[in-house]
């Protein structure tokens, strides 16, 4: 069983055989679950578009593509108003 150590300033170095199993490489990012007296460690591959979905809300999503437009036209107009 792979053991690390608490050093004095709250870090610890993950056992090689874990970051094997997990396929981490240096800069990774890894977040942690807590499940009781339970944490379980999970690399946190891909982009913030993977994350979608995984949070409930009540309000409508935000159509990034539309609030993109909508901010490059009104830009556009203010530099055209500007240089008139």
């Amino acid at each position: 069983m792979p053991v690390s150590v608490l050093t004095s300033k709250w870090q610890t170095t993950i056992p090689k055989d874990v970051r094997n199993h997990l396929g981490l490489k240096p800069n990774d990012k890894i977040f942690y679950v807590i499940d009781g007296e339970r944490v379980v460690l999970k690399p946190l591959k891909g982009n913030i578009l993977d994350l979608r979905g995984s949070v409930a809300t009540k309000e409508k999503p935000i159509d990034f593509k539309k609030l993109r437009n909508t901010t490059r036209e009104k830009v556009a107009r203010r530099i055209v108003e500007e240089a008139q």
